[in-house]
């Protein structure tokens, strides 16, 4: 059996021959040819509360589910047994689960609604951006009919489950992009307005504008038609190979633009290491560009989350970090500037090199706590460069409730939420209201991390709230301000 070692950069599953297909994408960390490790072994699966044991589990089989099990799971503190159901594929669970919910013994159905890819990582203890350790044999593409990837790709069958070393990758190669578009008529249209520049940059020193002017610029490449420049930004970005390609505002604007006009122009955008197109998935109330085995960062949603500015332009962010101004043509008259063939026309060469070079400083200066929050989580970087502070927290949560066998609560309905929403706000800490006006020698005093350490010392957690009957009043931390109470042992949950 052969062993490899990648640095696991993006997952996914594909349906192949009916049945569903983990793929891992990731760099061996010997050559740096990027990876595709398959793995068929791994099942979708849910959880049923029985109201009678037996009788749950004849009705279920009636429905002609065969694969049962009986495991003992914690459910808020409490031992119960459940029924695990293993299907076929993940797109049988909704097709399935209203069925089972209507079973005169089915009390509830638990973790029907977990994404199969992101079950895969928790259940096999493997964490996005580390160094993962693969068994299983190297495969000739031509096994996997009608899956095309790229000639220098390295297909790997994995056999055995695979083993997080828990160690990071040393350095991670960032590239950056941005485009600038002719812009006439005021707002650019993709359906009519060319990108007239294309500009890259990465942490390790490669700087480029594709354009179709000349330059007196080196960095500048010149190519005949807008469709060559689109044809060579897939180029450089295969060559380059990046673990992470990161833009500004690149969700909403660049990626989408880029992929309107070569769909206007015909030019394949296989820019994915298995020779997939851009695709756009919902994350949340936006859309977001997927690049297959490629990190897409858009590093704009980052900065709304880690830092509060009066605007989020990139050349406010950049200010704001590096405590320079960069270059800045207004956007309105980026087409004057590409009209005039003049200085103005270098003007504008400067400015799309510094947006590109701009853009990698910032993904190289914050991308690395965004892959710690996915080494902690435990998540694909993509999506928890796109989550909130809240959903990191509930991901978290799934993934130790797994390593203590704990049963994960159901969301709540949006009647419950509604319900939560309208309830009694809970007043927060006393803040004292300072006198108005100018002062200076001011010591600066916080409580940092008030509420995680109330938790962590009053054992308050889902598991420990108790009505204190049965228990001595020694054995329980009282509320003081409600009454609710919580045991001081043992050790719940959340702390």
């Amino acid at each position: 059996m052969e062993t490899k070692k990648i640095v696991l950069n993006d997952i996914d599953y594909i349906t192949y021959n009916d049945k569903p297909l983990i793929r891992l994408f990731g760099k061996d960390c010997e050559s740096g040819a990027n990876v595709i490790a398959y793995d068929n072994s791994f099942k979708p699966y849910m959880y049923v509360l029985p109201i009678n044991k037996e009788d749950c589990l004849n009705q279920l089989r009636e429905l002609g589910l065969e694969n049962l099990e009986v495991e003992t799971k914690v459910d808020i503190g409490v031992e119960r047994e459940f029924i695990k159901i293993t299907l076929k594929h993940p797109q049988e669970v909704p097709k399935i689960r209203d069925d089972i919910r209507e079973l005169p013994d089915v009390e509830q159905i638990r973790e029907y609604d977990i994404p199969f890819y992101r079950r895969y990582l928790i259940d096999k203890q493997v964490t996005p951006s580390n160094i993962i350790e693969l068994h299983g044999e190297s495969i000739d593409k031509l096994l996997y009919e009608n899956i095309k990837v790229d000639d220098d790709v390295i297909l790997f069958k994995i056999e055995d489950n695979p083993i997080d070393t828990k160690k990071a990758s040393n350095q991670n190669r960032i590239l950056s992009f941005d485009i600038e578009v002719y812009n006439a008529e005021g707002m650019p249209d993709a359906e009519t307005d060319p990108i007239i520049m294309m500009s890259l940059s990465g942490n390790y020193g490669f700087d480029r504008v594709l354009s179709t002017k000349e330059s007196k610029h080196d960095y500048v490449e010149t190519l005949d038609s807008e469709e060559d420049m689109l044809r060579r930004f897939v180029e450089i970005i295969k060559e380059e190979n990046p673990d992470i390609l990161v833009g500004y505002n690149s969700d909403n604007f660049d990626l989408p633009y880029i992929k309107k006009r070569a769909d206007t122009l015909k030019v394949k955008l296989d820019l994915g290491i298995d020779s997939s197109s851009i695709k756009f998935m919902k994350r949340g109330f936006n859309n977001a560009g997927v690049i297959k085995g490629r990190v897409h960062v858009d590093l704009y949603l980052l900065i709304r989350q880690y830092m509060r500015l009066d605007r989020y332009t990139l050349e406010r962010v950049y200010e704001e970090m590096f405590e320079e101004e960069k270059i800045d043509v207004p956007g309105d008259k980026i087409y004057k500037y590409w009209d005039s063939d003049s200085d103005a026309l270098e003007e504008l060469f400067d400015y799309s090199m510094d947006d590109a070079i701009s853009t990698m400083k910032i993904g190289d200066k914050i991308t690395p706590l965004t892959i710690a929050q996915s080494r902690l989580v435990g998540q694909p970087l993509f999506d928890i460069a796109r989550m909130t502070t809240g959903q990191m927290i509930e991901w978290y949560l799934m993934l130790k409730a797994y390593e203590k066998n704990n049963i994960v609560p159901n969301k709540p309905s949006n009647m419950e939420f509604n319900q939560r929403q309208n309830s009694k706000k809970v007043e927060g800490g006393y803040v004292k209201e300072p006198e108005k006006g100018l002062f200076e020698h001011l010591a600066y005093l916080d409580f940092k991390s008030l509420y995680p350490s109330i938790i962590i010392a009053q054992n308050i957690s889902p598991d420990t709230f108790t009505d204190g009957e049965g228990y001595d009043e020694d054995e329980y931390y009282t509320c003081p301000e409600n009454g609710y109470k919580f045991l001081k042992e043992p050790k719940g949950f959340i702390p």
